[in-house]
């Protein structure tokens, strides 16, 4: 059977989708080839550098590369960063990423909408980084989206899944991959992610700031697998008594 990842009419075997914004250059391959990654992010300003510095230089060929528009404070700027992405080879997949509030990094989910429908005129498949919410998610949908991104917890801060309820409500109620995007801090996790339905997990700043980058991304792998499976199998029932594992009826007669 096979059970692929499809955004926007690709196709992905992994479910692991890697933002590569805080690695080093000589890490970002480590940790692809260790997490089967086949999607992965880039800022636009680290590929849009000559010499050692550009991050496509360092990337395994056959990856799809998913430019964010970190940066971006509204719809018009998120679509000239992704001009500039598509320009330098980056090609159409593109992360929207609108963030006008400095303090907690959260998204701003109407910009968002008004980028993803700009974006989608010029035929870029759009993947939204977004604040959990159905209503917006709906809008992102109907304004094009190939898939929707929520954050779990804050960015960067490994809190794991805050927003769960909310997620899963997406899942239910949207037709589009759900890819839980910010906040995993570890496998466990990412593999609760999976459990509750999403299409896919992205990390980032859990790999990075571990101590080992490329076993840590092994593990993530390893993790996110097994929750795809675990919902693909559709877990056990839930009781609030014991109940023996074996019948004991008659044993002693």
């Amino acid at each position: 059977m096979t059970d692929d990842l499809v955004i926007g009419g690709h196709r992905f075997q992994s479910r692991f989708i890697l933002g590569s914004g805080k690695f080093s250059l000589d890490m970002t391959r480590a940790v692809i080839e260790n997490g089967g990654v086949q999607i992965a992010t880039l800022a636009v300003r680290r590929a849009n550098s000559s010499g050692e510095g550009n991050v496509l230089d360092h990337m395994p060929e056959g990856i799809t590369l998913l430019p964010n528009t970190s940066g971006a404070r509204d719809a018009e700027e998120a679509l000239r960063i992704a001009r500039l992405a598509r320009e330098l080879g980056c090609g159409d997949f593109v992360k929207i990423e609108i963030i006008r509030d400095s303090k907690y990094l959260f998204p701003d989910n109407r910009e968002t909408i008004k980028a993803i429908e700009l974006l989608s005129r010029e035929d870029f498949i759009p993947m939204p980084y977004m604040m959990p919410d159905l209503t917006a998610a709906r809008a992102m949908a109907e304004a094009g989206a190939a898939a929707i991104m929520p954050l779990g917890a804050p960015i960067g801060s490994n809190k794991g899944i805050l927003t769960k309820d909310f997620i899963k409500i997406m899942v239910e109620e949207i037709d589009l991959p759900i890819i839980v995007d910010a906040g995993i801090g570890k496998p466990s996790q990412a593999c609760e992610a999976m459990e509750i339905g999403c299409a896919a997990v992205m990390a980032n700043t859990a790999i990075a700031t571990a101590g080992d980058v490329a076993l840590m991304a092994r593990a993530f792998r390893t993790a996110i697998e097994a929750g795809r499976m675990a919902y693909l199998a559709r877990p056990g029932r839930v009781l609030d008594k014991a109940e023996a594992s074996s019948p004991l009826t008659g044993f002693l007669e």
